[in-house]
């Protein structure tokens, strides 16, 4: 036992939670991670996009994971808006309202949507009408992956932010490596307080983003069926 944890016995405590913490967070990581891919695959396969699928990197750090999945989001929300100046463009201006008014039945806004992609792709099925229409008339793009692409900007900027995303390696003692006294002990504290506080965020947004990406995910293993 380091003299830094018979000085002061809750640190192995407190370096256990940070340790749980920190796999937390990769647990949700890893489940963003593949949610974005089923996305991906989704955008890909049905409206033409070219996006690169993301994969989790053991050796990187929590950083520089973040950073790769903001890349793709930042992508997949350039593509929603770039679907969004097609329809305006090729739509007339009573048309295009249609698409993002409540009132107006869905299978009226995929059957307009269906004519621009039809104008777009050469050929185009209901299922990427429909797509289009899910993304652009949530908030999708405005709300939830805003929100996470922050999110995951503040984590990998965070006192951990430097850790590798594996958590048996030097990258956690690089962090948690003895020092004496309460200098390690208010670091600790400072590092579990503000880890939970991010982690919390986090896992809700995420919660969000995922169950939207299954919303669109579902109703295209529907259309094919």
């Amino acid at each position: 036992m380091a003299l830094s944890d018979l000085l002061y016995p809750d640190n192995p405590k407190r370096k256990q939670e940070l340790i749980n913490l920190h796999q937390e967070l990769l647990d949700c990581m890893s489940t963003n991670f593949h949610a974005t891919n089923e996305l991906v695959g989704v955008l890909n396969k049905h409206l033409g996009c070219t996006i690169t699928p993301i994969e989790m990197r053991e050796s990187s750090t929590v950083k520089e994971n973040c950073e790769i999945i903001i890349q793709v989001m930042t992508e997949i929300q350039h593509q929603v808006q770039k679907i969004d100046s097609d329809m305006k463009e090729k739509l007339e201006p009573v048309l295009y309202q249609k698409l993002y008014d409540i009132k107006e039945p869905e299978l009226e806004k995929i059957a307009i949507a269906q004519r621009v992609f039809s104008i777009i792709l050469g050929e185009a099925t209901s299922t990427a009408a429909m797509v289009a229409i899910k993304l652009l008339g949530s908030n999708f793009l405005t709300l939830t992956v805003s929100k996470l692409i922050g999110l995951l900007a503040a984590i990998g900027a965070s006192v951990l932010g430097g850790v590798s995303i594996t958590i048996i390696g030097l990258g956690l003692e690089m962090i948690l490596h003895a020092i004496l006294g309460a200098v390690e002990r208010s670091q600790l504290l400072t590092a579990v307080r503000s880890y939970e506080k991010h982690l919390a965020e986090f896992k809700a947004a995420s919660e969000k983003y995922q169950r939207a990406i299954h919303e669109v995910t579902s109703l295209v293993r529907q259309q094919v069926q």
